[in-house]
C-alpha cells in the first residue's frame, strides 16, 4: 500500500529533525568522527508509529550506538516533540532500526575489487551457482 501525502510529509519532518538531534547528540557526547544519518522514516497510516532507519558510519560502532539510541528514546522523542510542536499534534512512537545498506554495498564493492571477481574470471560463476 502506498503512503499518503500526509504520511510522506510527516516522515520528512521527522527525518530532518531526528537527523539533527542525533548528530548533535553524538558531537556533544564526544564521539568525533562518527556520522549518524537518518536514511528513511516510514509512518503508519494512523500516524502513531514511525520506523526510523539509522545509518551509522563507521560501521563497527553501529550496534552499540543503536542500543544507546534505543536507551535514550524517551529523551529523543521529547526533543522531537519540542521541535515539531507547531507541525504535529502528537509525535509518533519511534522504533529505531540499523540501516545496513551501506555495509551491504561496501561488501559488494570489496568482492568486485577482490581476487574473486566473476566479471573478470568467468570460471568463478560455476562456484557461485546454487545447487
Amino acid at each position: 500500500m502506498e503512503e499518503t501525502q500526509r504520511q510522506k510529509k510527516i516522515a520528512g519532518v521527522i527525518q530532518k529533525d531526528l537527523a539533527d538531534i542525533l548528530q548533535r547528540a553524538t558531537t556533544d557526547s564526544g564521539l568525533k568522527g562518527t556520522l549518524i544519518s537518518v536514511s528513511k522514516v516510514s509512518v503508519t497510516v494512523d500516524l502513531s508509529l514511525a520506523k526510523v532507519y539509522v545509518s551509522i558510519f563507521p560501521n563497527k560502532d553501529g550496534k552499540a550506538l543503536l542500543e544507546g539510541i534505543k536507551a535514550g528514546q524517551v529523551g529523543i522523542r521529547h526533543e522531537l516533540a519540542q521541535r515539531t510542536k507547531h507541525q504535529l499534534r502528537r509525535v509518533p512512537e519511534l522504533n529505531f532500526y540499523l540501516d545496513d545498506s551501506l555495509e551491504y554495498i561496501d561488501n559488494i564493492e570489496k568482492s568486485l575489487k577482490g581476487e574473486e571477481n566473476p566479471i573478470e574470471n568467468r570460471d568463478l560463476l560455476d562456484k557461485r551457482k546454487k545447487a
